[in-house]
């Protein structure tokens, strides 16, 4: 790691940026107090609305945080698809109780707001989903005193984000939970998902940037596999998720462990982009038939998925999970920190140990 990066985190821990709620100010504080980087998810909240969390934050803790933001979406998604969908859901508004949602709310997140209120008021660390910004972008919070980093699921993803000049890669492996960071959503590459360790090694062999790994860890042993394979941080979600600070739903967080939700896999069904998540009755109904249309897919089921959850039922809720989740453990975030610490410094040590026998 960047010495610019680890003087930010002494604990090579990351919180990963999990919209929709869960990574509230609360979870990144903990995380941060405790020696890693708390992350703030900015997707899906106006720009108002991420600046209050920032100082929420900020009145929690004096030390380094990041935001998350959403890369604005292209036009591409068929029109005729999403009323498609639309109609076969309509049963599901019917049983909720709910109407469904616009599709075209909005595909740039708000991002050029977002932009200009993290540049006038700058924060540590700024990392981006859903593609690559433009270099102009990276080079204006450069001046500005941000570290940036940015998702790349592919060897050819994590090159544009060094052509681009981002200070760090986020390598995230197909084990990930919630939406894959794909840089742009093609549909016949639905099945191609790389392993992390697989991808780590190979863009350590490709790009220069220091290397952040994400992807199903929830154990400070897998951490110390990842920075073996290249790795220089480790990115977590779903074993934050299940922490008294989340605000996860309390049906999200039980489903973890629930021995009713047995796998994940990855479906289009509630937001029109490939996203890992625990196999419930809506998946199964609705993922083989749910189009290549995001974020229009997202603003249709939205007043589903929260209706769902007012009812109770998570068979209707989207339970973004990584493939490690029965690993999950309900701790305080800033104790699972130091507990992951302390797993990857023994796994590190029986590593060297067994190396010099």
């Amino acid at each position: 790691m960047s010495s610019a990066l680890s003087d930010l985190f002494p604990i090579p821990i990351v919180q990963a940026p999990m919209a929709g709620g869960v990574s509230r100010p609360l979870l990144a504080a903990a995380v941060s107090e405790a020696g890693g980087l708390g992350f703030l998810a900015a997707g899906y909240k106006t720009a108002d609305g991420m600046y209050q969390e920032i100082k929420q934050l900020r009145s929690l803790t004096g030390r380094p945080f990041g935001v998350n933001l959403f890369m604005p979406q292209p036009e591409y998604a068929d029109p005729a698809a999403v009323d498609v969908y639309r109609c076969q859901l309509a049963g599901e508004a019917a049983w909720y109780g709910t109407e469904l949602g616009d599709p075209d709310s909005g595909r740039d997140d708000g991002y050029d707001a977002k932009l200009a209120i993290l540049l006038d008021d700058p924060v540590p660390v700024v990392s981006f989903h859903f593609g690559c910004p433009a270099p102009e972008v990276l080079e204006s919070f450069s001046r500005a005193g941000t570290l940036t980093m940015v998702t790349a699921t592919t060897v050819e993803e994590a090159q544009a984000v060094q052509r681009a000049g981002a200070d760090a890669v986020v390598v995230q492996g197909v084990e990930a939970g919630g939406h894959q960071g794909t840089h742009r959503d093609n549909p016949e590459n639905d099945a191609a998902g790389i392993g992390l360790l697989s991808l780590v090694t190979q863009v350590r062999e490709s790009v220069r940037l220091p290397i952040v790994a994400a992807g199903g860890i929830m154990r400070g042993a897998q951490i110390a596999g990842a920075f073996a394979a290249g790795a220089q941080a480790a990115q977590l979600g779903t074993a934050f998720l299940a922490t008294p600070e989340s605000g996860a739903n309390a049906l999200h967080k039980d489903a973890l462990t629930n021995p009713l939700f047995v796998r994940t896999e990855l479906t289009r069904a509630f937001s029109g982009r490939p996203a890992r998540g625990l196999v419930n009755r809506f998946m199964r109904e609705h993922g083989p038939y749910a189009p290549a249309a995001y974020p229009q897919i997202h603003h249709l089921t939205s007043g589903l998925r929260k209706a769902a959850a007012v009812a109770g039922d998570p068979q209707g809720m989207a339970l973004w999970a990584g493939q490690g989740h029965r690993l999950a453990r309900e701790l305080p975030a800033g104790q699972l920190v130091e507990v992951l610490a302390a797993e990857l410094h023994a796994a590190k040590a029986a590593l060297s140990a067994g190396s010099g026998s």
